[in-house]
Protein backbone atom coordinates (compact mmCIF):
# COMPACT_ATOMS: atom_id res chain seq x y z
CA UNK A 1 0.00 0.00 0.00
CA UNK A 2 1.15 3.56 -0.56
CA UNK A 3 2.52 5.31 1.98
CA UNK A 4 -0.47 8.40 3.41
CA UNK A 5 0.39 11.38 1.86
CA UNK A 6 2.59 9.98 -0.96
CA UNK A 7 -0.41 8.91 -2.73
CA UNK A 8 -1.09 9.81 -6.59
CA UNK A 9 -4.11 11.77 -7.16
CA UNK A 10 -4.20 12.04 -10.60
CA UNK A 11 -8.16 11.58 -11.21
CA UNK A 12 -8.92 8.68 -13.17
CA UNK A 13 -9.96 9.16 -16.77
CA UNK A 14 -10.21 5.84 -18.58
CA UNK A 15 -9.22 2.03 -18.78
CA UNK A 16 -6.52 3.01 -20.97
CA UNK A 17 -4.74 5.42 -18.81
CA UNK A 18 -4.37 2.53 -15.69
CA UNK A 19 -3.41 -0.23 -18.56
CA UNK A 20 -0.39 2.46 -19.64
CA UNK A 21 0.15 2.40 -16.06
CA UNK A 22 1.14 -1.34 -15.98
CA UNK A 23 2.56 -0.69 -19.05
CA UNK A 24 5.46 1.69 -17.98
CA UNK A 25 7.04 -1.12 -16.20
CA UNK A 26 8.36 -2.80 -19.27
CA UNK A 27 12.04 -1.89 -19.60
CA UNK A 28 14.91 -3.91 -21.40
CA UNK A 29 16.10 -6.92 -20.13
CA UNK A 30 19.31 -5.76 -19.46
CA UNK A 31 17.68 -3.92 -16.25
CA UNK A 32 15.31 -6.52 -15.55
CA UNK A 33 16.07 -7.16 -11.50
CA UNK A 34 15.03 -9.68 -9.06
CA UNK A 35 13.16 -8.48 -5.76
CA UNK A 36 12.36 -10.94 -3.31
CA UNK A 37 9.96 -10.98 0.04
CA UNK A 38 9.82 -13.58 2.67
CA UNK A 39 7.85 -13.42 5.63
CA UNK A 40 8.24 -15.99 9.00
CA UNK A 41 6.75 -16.50 12.38
CA UNK A 42 8.07 -15.20 15.29
CA UNK A 43 7.67 -17.41 18.48
CA UNK A 44 8.47 -16.79 21.89
CA UNK A 45 11.24 -19.22 23.07
CA UNK A 46 10.83 -21.56 26.19
CA UNK A 47 13.62 -19.20 28.39
CA UNK A 48 11.57 -16.39 27.90
CA UNK A 49 8.11 -17.90 28.82
CA UNK A 50 5.87 -16.91 31.21
CA UNK A 51 1.97 -16.93 32.24
CA UNK A 52 1.48 -14.02 29.68
CA UNK A 53 3.74 -15.15 27.01
CA UNK A 54 3.26 -19.31 26.50
CA UNK A 55 6.30 -20.99 25.03
CA UNK A 56 6.75 -21.51 21.30
CA UNK A 57 3.59 -18.67 20.75
CA UNK A 58 3.59 -15.86 18.59
CA UNK A 59 4.69 -12.16 20.27
CA UNK A 60 2.67 -9.61 20.62
CA UNK A 61 2.83 -6.24 19.20
CA UNK A 62 4.78 -4.77 22.57
CA UNK A 63 7.69 -3.20 23.41
CA UNK A 64 8.85 -6.56 24.51
CA UNK A 65 7.85 -8.01 21.09
CA UNK A 66 7.25 -7.07 17.64
CA UNK A 67 7.15 -3.48 18.32
CA UNK A 68 10.39 -3.44 19.38
CA UNK A 69 12.30 -5.82 16.73
CA UNK A 70 10.90 -2.50 14.29
CA UNK A 71 12.09 -0.03 16.23
CA UNK A 72 15.59 -1.29 16.79
CA UNK A 73 15.74 -1.96 12.82
CA UNK A 74 15.08 1.81 12.80
CA UNK A 75 18.17 2.61 15.40
CA UNK A 76 20.38 0.46 14.03
CA UNK A 77 19.91 2.89 10.61
CA UNK A 78 20.53 5.61 12.58
CA UNK A 79 18.19 7.46 10.29
CA UNK A 80 20.06 6.73 7.20
CA UNK A 81 19.19 3.55 6.47
CA UNK A 82 15.52 3.20 7.34
CA UNK A 83 12.54 5.79 7.31
CA UNK A 84 9.98 4.68 10.15
CA UNK A 85 6.08 4.13 8.58
CA UNK A 86 3.25 4.69 11.11
CA UNK A 87 -0.21 3.93 11.54
CA UNK A 88 -1.63 6.46 13.92
CA UNK A 89 0.94 6.31 15.91
CA UNK A 90 2.14 3.40 15.73
CA UNK A 91 5.35 2.33 14.17
CA UNK A 92 4.13 -0.94 11.45
CA UNK A 93 7.35 -0.64 9.15
CA UNK A 94 10.00 0.52 7.71
CA UNK A 95 11.40 1.65 3.89
CA UNK A 96 14.59 1.52 3.02
CA UNK A 97 16.47 4.82 2.24
CA UNK A 98 20.23 5.10 1.42
CA UNK A 99 21.97 1.86 1.42
CA UNK A 100 18.73 0.16 1.93
CA UNK A 101 16.83 2.16 -0.73
CA UNK A 102 14.14 -0.29 -2.80
CA UNK A 103 13.56 -2.33 0.14
CA UNK A 104 10.89 -2.37 3.35
CA UNK A 105 10.63 -4.15 6.54
CA UNK A 106 6.60 -4.78 7.19
CA UNK A 107 3.96 -6.66 9.22
CA UNK A 108 1.39 -9.22 8.21
CA UNK A 109 -1.55 -9.19 10.06
CA UNK A 110 -0.30 -11.81 12.89
CA UNK A 111 3.28 -9.82 13.19
CA UNK A 112 4.44 -11.93 10.57
CA UNK A 113 7.76 -10.38 10.13
CA UNK A 114 8.57 -9.67 6.31
CA UNK A 115 11.53 -8.48 4.55
CA UNK A 116 10.57 -7.01 0.82
CA UNK A 117 13.62 -7.18 -0.85
CA UNK A 118 15.00 -4.22 -3.05
CA UNK A 119 15.30 -5.63 -6.88
CA UNK A 120 18.85 -6.57 -7.68
CA UNK A 121 20.68 -7.84 -10.06
CA UNK A 122 21.44 -11.26 -9.47
CA UNK A 123 20.64 -14.33 -6.98
CA UNK A 124 23.93 -13.98 -5.48
CA UNK A 125 23.03 -10.38 -4.34
CA UNK A 126 19.38 -11.89 -2.62
CA UNK A 127 21.17 -14.31 -0.83
CA UNK A 128 23.15 -11.83 0.51
CA UNK A 129 20.42 -9.40 1.60
CA UNK A 130 18.69 -12.37 2.71
CA UNK A 131 21.60 -13.45 5.13
CA UNK A 132 22.08 -9.53 6.09
CA UNK A 133 18.56 -9.37 7.20
CA UNK A 134 18.34 -12.72 9.39
CA UNK A 135 21.77 -11.00 10.80
CA UNK A 136 20.15 -7.77 11.67
CA UNK A 137 16.95 -9.10 13.19
CA UNK A 138 18.78 -11.91 15.03
CA UNK A 139 20.45 -9.67 18.27
CA UNK A 140 17.06 -7.82 19.76
CA UNK A 141 15.08 -10.97 19.11
CA UNK A 142 17.60 -13.01 21.46
CA UNK A 143 17.36 -10.42 23.36
CA UNK A 144 13.52 -10.27 23.76
CA UNK A 145 13.72 -14.15 23.69
CA UNK A 146 11.85 -14.45 20.15
CA UNK A 147 13.17 -16.61 17.48
CA UNK A 148 11.73 -16.67 13.77
CA UNK A 149 11.15 -19.75 11.62
CA UNK A 150 9.36 -19.27 7.85
CA UNK A 151 6.95 -22.24 7.51
CA UNK A 152 3.94 -22.06 5.44
CA UNK A 153 1.13 -22.65 7.65
CA UNK A 154 1.58 -22.32 11.86
CA UNK A 155 2.05 -25.48 13.06
CA UNK A 156 0.64 -25.15 16.52
CA UNK A 157 -1.48 -22.16 17.03
CA UNK A 158 -5.32 -21.56 16.78
CA UNK A 159 -6.87 -17.88 15.35
CA UNK A 160 -7.13 -17.03 18.92
CA UNK A 161 -3.73 -17.49 20.18
CA UNK A 162 -2.51 -14.95 17.34
CA UNK A 163 -2.18 -11.51 17.36
CA UNK A 164 -3.29 -8.87 15.43
CA UNK A 165 -1.07 -6.18 14.38
CA UNK A 166 -2.18 -2.67 14.63
CA UNK A 167 -2.59 -1.63 10.98
CA UNK A 168 -6.10 -0.12 9.53
CA UNK A 169 -6.08 -2.10 6.66
CA UNK A 170 -6.05 -5.22 8.61
CA UNK A 171 -8.72 -4.12 10.11
CA UNK A 172 -10.72 -3.54 7.47
CA UNK A 173 -9.76 -7.10 5.83
CA UNK A 174 -10.55 -8.96 9.09
CA UNK A 175 -14.20 -7.68 8.96
CA UNK A 176 -14.79 -8.44 5.35
CA UNK A 177 -12.80 -11.88 5.31
CA UNK A 178 -15.46 -13.66 6.88
CA UNK A 179 -18.15 -12.52 4.30
CA UNK A 180 -16.39 -13.85 1.32
CA UNK A 181 -14.82 -17.24 2.71
CA UNK A 182 -14.24 -19.17 5.52
CA UNK A 183 -10.72 -19.28 5.61
CA UNK A 184 -9.64 -16.06 5.16
CA UNK A 185 -8.91 -14.85 8.65
CA UNK A 186 -6.29 -18.16 8.54
CA UNK A 187 -4.62 -16.60 5.20
CA UNK A 188 -4.27 -13.50 7.14
CA UNK A 189 -3.44 -14.55 10.56
CA UNK A 190 -1.66 -17.97 9.77
CA UNK A 191 0.21 -17.81 6.83
CA UNK A 192 3.80 -17.23 5.83
CA UNK A 193 5.03 -16.89 1.92
CA UNK A 194 8.19 -16.32 0.00
CA UNK A 195 7.62 -14.53 -3.33
CA UNK A 196 9.68 -13.19 -6.00
CA UNK A 197 9.28 -10.09 -8.40
CA UNK A 198 10.16 -9.99 -11.78
CA UNK A 199 10.62 -7.68 -14.73
CA UNK A 200 9.12 -7.57 -18.12
CA UNK A 201 9.75 -5.96 -21.24
CA UNK A 202 6.88 -5.84 -23.51
CA UNK A 203 2.83 -6.12 -23.16
CA UNK A 204 3.91 -9.68 -25.22
CA UNK A 205 6.79 -10.57 -23.19
CA UNK A 206 4.57 -9.89 -19.47
CA UNK A 207 1.59 -12.22 -21.01
CA UNK A 208 4.13 -15.05 -22.09
CA UNK A 209 5.87 -14.83 -18.59
CA UNK A 210 2.22 -14.63 -16.79
CA UNK A 211 0.96 -17.93 -18.42
CA UNK A 212 4.01 -19.52 -17.94
CA UNK A 213 4.38 -19.01 -14.60
CA UNK A 214 0.54 -19.08 -13.97
CA UNK A 215 -0.27 -22.45 -15.16
CA UNK A 216 3.33 -23.69 -13.49
CA UNK A 217 2.60 -22.07 -9.82
CA UNK A 218 0.80 -25.31 -8.48
CA UNK A 219 4.43 -27.31 -9.18
CA UNK A 220 6.08 -24.30 -7.46
CA UNK A 221 3.45 -25.44 -4.57
CA UNK A 222 4.35 -28.91 -4.44
CA UNK A 223 8.38 -28.81 -4.35
CA UNK A 224 7.91 -25.95 -1.69
CA UNK A 225 4.90 -27.21 0.73
CA UNK A 226 5.86 -26.77 3.80
CA UNK A 227 2.86 -26.60 5.75
CA UNK A 228 1.53 -30.16 7.38
CA UNK A 229 0.53 -29.48 11.01
CA UNK A 230 -2.51 -27.84 12.17
CA UNK A 231 -2.92 -27.05 15.83
CA UNK A 232 -0.26 -29.25 16.71
CA UNK A 233 -1.21 -32.36 14.05
CA UNK A 234 -1.06 -33.69 10.67
CA UNK A 235 -3.11 -31.78 8.81
CA UNK A 236 -3.36 -34.09 5.74
CA UNK A 237 -1.87 -31.04 3.77
CA UNK A 238 1.56 -31.01 2.07
CA UNK A 239 0.80 -27.42 1.93
CA UNK A 240 -2.37 -26.10 4.34
CA UNK A 241 -1.43 -22.57 3.12
CA UNK A 242 -2.43 -23.31 -0.38
CA UNK A 243 -5.45 -25.11 0.49
CA UNK A 244 -6.34 -22.00 2.70
CA UNK A 245 -5.91 -19.69 -0.30
CA UNK A 246 -8.72 -22.14 -1.94
CA UNK A 247 -11.58 -20.20 0.09
CA UNK A 248 -9.90 -17.16 1.35
CA UNK A 249 -11.67 -14.72 -1.73
CA UNK A 250 -11.93 -16.32 -4.70
CA UNK A 251 -13.38 -13.11 -6.38
CA UNK A 252 -9.33 -11.96 -6.43
CA UNK A 253 -7.38 -14.92 -5.98
CA UNK A 254 -6.21 -18.16 -7.74
CA UNK A 255 -5.80 -19.09 -11.26
CA UNK A 256 -8.47 -16.60 -13.27
CA UNK A 257 -9.70 -18.03 -16.49
CA UNK A 258 -9.36 -14.97 -18.49
CA UNK A 259 -5.68 -14.42 -17.97
CA UNK A 260 -5.33 -17.96 -20.31
CA UNK A 261 -6.96 -15.80 -23.03
CA UNK A 262 -5.90 -14.26 -26.47
CA UNK A 263 -6.62 -11.31 -25.69
CA UNK A 264 -5.83 -11.18 -22.61
CA UNK A 265 -3.48 -7.98 -21.96
CA UNK A 266 -3.11 -4.77 -19.67
CA UNK A 267 -6.26 -3.06 -20.35
CA UNK A 268 -7.94 -6.52 -19.93
CA UNK A 269 -6.20 -6.93 -16.78
CA UNK A 270 -7.65 -3.50 -15.62
CA UNK A 271 -10.78 -4.61 -16.87
CA UNK A 272 -10.66 -7.81 -14.49
CA UNK A 273 -9.66 -5.66 -11.93
CA UNK A 274 -11.90 -3.38 -11.31
CA UNK A 275 -15.38 -6.16 -10.78
CA UNK A 276 -12.71 -7.44 -7.92
CA UNK A 277 -14.40 -5.62 -4.82
CA UNK A 278 -12.34 -2.87 -3.06
CA UNK A 279 -11.30 -2.56 0.57
CA UNK A 280 -9.85 0.78 1.80
CA UNK A 281 -9.21 4.19 -0.14
CA UNK A 282 -6.89 7.18 2.13
CA UNK A 283 -7.89 10.43 2.14
CA UNK A 284 -5.78 12.90 3.68
CA UNK A 285 -3.45 10.03 5.30
CA UNK A 286 -6.46 8.30 6.87
CA UNK A 287 -7.84 4.68 5.86
CA UNK A 288 -11.60 4.54 4.72
CA UNK A 289 -13.39 1.40 4.85
CA UNK A 290 -15.03 0.74 1.61
CA UNK A 291 -14.79 -2.83 1.42
CA UNK A 292 -17.25 -4.35 -1.12
CA UNK A 293 -17.81 -1.29 -3.13
CA UNK A 294 -17.28 -1.56 -6.80
CA UNK A 295 -14.47 0.14 -8.31
CA UNK A 296 -16.00 0.22 -11.59
CA UNK A 297 -19.55 1.95 -10.44
CA UNK A 298 -17.59 4.50 -8.89
CA UNK A 299 -15.64 5.27 -11.69
CA UNK A 300 -18.85 5.50 -13.68
CA UNK A 301 -20.27 8.14 -11.16
CA UNK A 302 -22.62 5.68 -9.71
CA UNK A 303 -23.16 6.08 -6.39
CA UNK A 304 -21.40 4.08 -3.48
CA UNK A 305 -21.89 4.37 0.28
CA UNK A 306 -19.20 6.15 2.13
CA UNK A 307 -17.59 7.11 -1.35
CA UNK A 308 -20.13 10.31 -2.00
CA UNK A 309 -18.26 13.56 -2.97
CA UNK A 310 -14.83 11.80 -3.35
CA UNK A 311 -13.43 11.43 -6.99
CA UNK A 312 -11.34 8.05 -7.90
CA UNK A 313 -7.44 8.48 -8.15
CA UNK A 314 -4.81 6.94 -10.04
CA UNK A 315 -3.29 6.48 -6.20
CA UNK A 316 -6.94 4.85 -4.97
CA UNK A 317 -5.86 1.84 -8.36
CA UNK A 318 -2.81 1.66 -7.42
CA UNK A 319 -3.63 0.58 -3.34
CA UNK A 320 -6.53 -1.79 -5.44
CA UNK A 321 -4.03 -3.09 -7.39
CA UNK A 322 -2.15 -4.39 -4.12
CA UNK A 323 -5.93 -6.26 -3.03
CA UNK A 324 -5.62 -8.65 -6.11
CA UNK A 325 -4.21 -12.21 -4.68
CA UNK A 326 -3.90 -14.23 -7.97
CA UNK A 327 -1.43 -16.79 -7.63
CA UNK A 328 0.40 -14.31 -10.17
CA UNK A 329 0.18 -10.98 -9.20
CA UNK A 330 0.24 -7.91 -12.28
CA UNK A 331 1.47 -5.04 -11.58
CA UNK A 332 4.43 -2.66 -13.20
CA UNK A 333 6.14 -6.32 -12.79
CA UNK A 334 5.10 -9.61 -12.13
CA UNK A 335 4.79 -11.32 -8.31
CA UNK A 336 5.53 -14.97 -8.17
CA UNK A 337 2.80 -16.20 -4.93
CA UNK A 338 2.50 -20.11 -4.97
CA UNK A 339 4.98 -21.06 -2.52
CA UNK A 340 4.82 -21.68 1.29
CA UNK A 341 7.58 -19.88 2.84
CA UNK A 342 10.72 -22.13 3.90
CA UNK A 343 14.35 -22.71 4.66
CA UNK A 344 16.73 -20.07 3.61
CA UNK A 345 18.03 -22.67 0.88
CA UNK A 346 14.18 -23.39 0.05
CA UNK A 347 13.47 -19.41 -0.46
CA UNK A 348 16.84 -19.21 -2.52
CA UNK A 349 15.61 -22.05 -4.66
CA UNK A 350 12.17 -20.04 -5.18
CA UNK A 351 13.65 -17.30 -6.75
CA UNK A 352 16.12 -19.49 -8.64
CA UNK A 353 13.43 -21.33 -10.26
CA UNK A 354 11.52 -18.09 -11.49
CA UNK A 355 14.56 -16.46 -12.49
CA UNK A 356 15.97 -19.98 -14.63
CA UNK A 357 12.29 -20.29 -16.25
CA UNK A 358 11.87 -16.57 -17.31
CA UNK A 359 14.85 -14.66 -17.45
CA UNK A 360 16.46 -16.51 -20.19
CA UNK A 361 14.54 -16.11 -23.82
CA UNK A 362 15.75 -19.80 -24.71
CA UNK A 363 14.21 -20.93 -21.41
CA UNK A 364 10.97 -19.17 -21.54
CA UNK A 365 10.37 -20.42 -24.70
CA UNK A 366 11.12 -24.10 -23.96
CA UNK A 367 8.82 -23.29 -20.74
CA UNK A 368 6.07 -21.93 -23.04
CA UNK A 369 6.08 -25.16 -24.69
CA UNK A 370 6.06 -27.38 -21.83
CA UNK A 371 2.98 -25.42 -20.67
CA UNK A 372 1.00 -25.77 -24.09
CA UNK A 373 1.39 -29.20 -24.20
CA UNK A 374 -2.02 -29.37 -21.81
CA UNK A 375 -5.18 -26.51 -21.56
CA UNK A 376 -5.36 -24.39 -19.13
CA UNK A 377 -8.19 -26.29 -17.19
CA UNK A 378 -5.49 -29.33 -16.46
CA UNK A 379 -3.34 -26.97 -14.33
CA UNK A 380 -6.51 -25.60 -12.31
CA UNK A 381 -7.03 -29.17 -11.48
CA UNK A 382 -3.47 -29.69 -10.69
CA UNK A 383 -3.96 -26.33 -8.14
CA UNK A 384 -6.87 -28.18 -6.72
CA UNK A 385 -5.11 -31.14 -6.09
CA UNK A 386 -1.66 -30.44 -4.60
CA UNK A 387 -2.37 -28.97 -1.56
CA UNK A 388 -3.09 -32.43 -0.24
CA UNK A 389 -1.24 -34.98 -2.63
CA UNK A 390 2.08 -32.49 -3.49
CA UNK A 391 4.67 -33.94 -6.20
CA UNK A 392 1.67 -37.17 -5.96
CA UNK A 393 -0.75 -35.72 -7.49
CA UNK A 394 -1.64 -36.73 -10.89
CA UNK A 395 -0.23 -35.39 -13.95
CA UNK A 396 -0.94 -36.33 -17.72
CA UNK A 397 -0.38 -40.17 -16.66
CA UNK A 398 2.19 -39.49 -14.49
CA UNK A 399 2.53 -37.58 -11.24
CA UNK A 400 3.72 -33.86 -10.94
CA UNK A 401 6.95 -34.71 -10.02
CA UNK A 402 7.58 -35.68 -13.60
CA UNK A 403 6.33 -32.26 -14.79
CA UNK A 404 8.52 -30.69 -11.65
CA UNK A 405 11.50 -32.21 -13.18
CA UNK A 406 11.78 -30.91 -16.08
CA UNK A 407 10.72 -27.33 -15.14
CA UNK A 408 13.57 -27.77 -12.65
CA UNK A 409 15.86 -28.75 -15.43
CA UNK A 410 14.73 -25.90 -18.03
CA UNK A 411 15.25 -23.59 -15.06
CA UNK A 412 19.02 -24.69 -14.45
CA UNK A 413 19.52 -24.61 -18.78
CA UNK A 414 18.32 -20.81 -18.08
CA UNK A 415 20.80 -19.94 -15.14
CA UNK A 416 23.72 -21.82 -16.99
CA UNK A 417 22.96 -18.93 -20.06
CA UNK A 418 22.79 -16.62 -17.75
CA UNK A 419 26.31 -16.65 -16.56
CA UNK A 420 27.40 -17.32 -20.11
CA UNK A 421 26.10 -14.00 -20.76
CA UNK A 422 27.93 -12.63 -17.61
CA UNK A 423 24.27 -11.69 -16.55
CA UNK A 424 24.39 -13.21 -13.38
CA UNK A 425 28.36 -12.45 -12.94
CA UNK A 426 29.02 -16.04 -11.63
CA UNK A 427 27.00 -18.93 -12.00
CA UNK A 428 23.70 -19.68 -9.82
CA UNK A 429 22.68 -23.11 -10.82
CA UNK A 430 23.55 -24.13 -7.08
CA UNK A 431 20.83 -22.21 -5.54
CA UNK A 432 18.57 -24.92 -8.00
CA UNK A 433 20.20 -27.83 -5.73
CA UNK A 434 17.23 -28.66 -3.19
CA UNK A 435 14.67 -28.94 -6.54
CA UNK A 436 16.91 -31.20 -8.30
CA UNK A 437 16.87 -33.41 -4.93
CA UNK A 438 13.25 -33.05 -4.53
CA UNK A 439 11.82 -33.39 -8.35
CA UNK A 440 14.40 -36.56 -8.67
CA UNK A 441 12.39 -38.34 -5.50
CA UNK A 442 14.00 -36.78 -2.47
CA UNK A 443 11.19 -35.36 0.35
CA UNK A 444 9.69 -32.04 0.41
CA UNK A 445 10.26 -30.25 3.51
CA UNK A 446 6.71 -31.00 4.72
CA UNK A 447 7.25 -35.06 4.75
CA UNK A 448 10.48 -34.27 6.01
CA UNK A 449 8.77 -32.45 9.22
CA UNK A 450 6.25 -35.73 8.97
CA UNK A 451 8.91 -37.66 9.05
CA UNK A 452 10.33 -36.42 12.15
CA UNK A 453 6.99 -36.26 13.83
CA UNK A 454 6.47 -39.73 13.61
CA UNK A 455 10.02 -40.50 14.47
CA UNK A 456 12.86 -38.32 16.86
CA UNK A 457 10.07 -35.87 17.60
CA UNK A 458 7.18 -38.33 19.43
CA UNK A 459 4.61 -36.63 18.50
CA UNK A 460 5.73 -33.13 19.52
CA UNK A 461 5.07 -30.26 16.86
CA UNK A 462 7.02 -27.70 18.65
CA UNK A 463 9.91 -29.43 17.62
CA UNK A 464 10.04 -27.53 14.61
CA UNK A 465 10.38 -23.96 15.76
CA UNK A 466 14.04 -25.01 17.19
CA UNK A 467 14.75 -27.22 14.09
CA UNK A 468 13.18 -24.58 11.51
CA UNK A 469 14.39 -20.74 13.46
CA UNK A 470 16.40 -18.84 10.58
Amino acid sequence: MSNPGEQDITPIESVSQLAALLAEGGKPSDRWRIGTEHEKFGFVRPEAAGADRPAWMPPAYSPDGIAEILADLHRQGDGGEWEGIYDKGNLIGLKGIGPERGSSVSLEPAGQFELSGAPLANLHDTAHEMARHFEAIRPISRSLGIGFAPLGFHPTASRADMPWMPKSRYAIMRAYMPKVGSLGLDMMQRTCTVQVNLDFASEADMLRKLRVSLALQPVATALFANSPFYEGRPNGFQSNRAQVWTDTDNARSGMPAAFFRPDFGFEPYVEWLLDVPMYFIVRDGVILDVAGRSLRAWMNGERQDGLEGLTPTVGDFEDHLTTAFTDVRLKRFLEMRGADAGSPEMMMAQSALWVGLLYDEASLTAADALVREQPWEAYADLRAAVPRLGLDAPWAGGSARDLARRMVDIAAQGLRARALTDAAERDERHFLDPLHEIAAGGPTQAERWLERYHGRWNGDVNRIFAEAAI
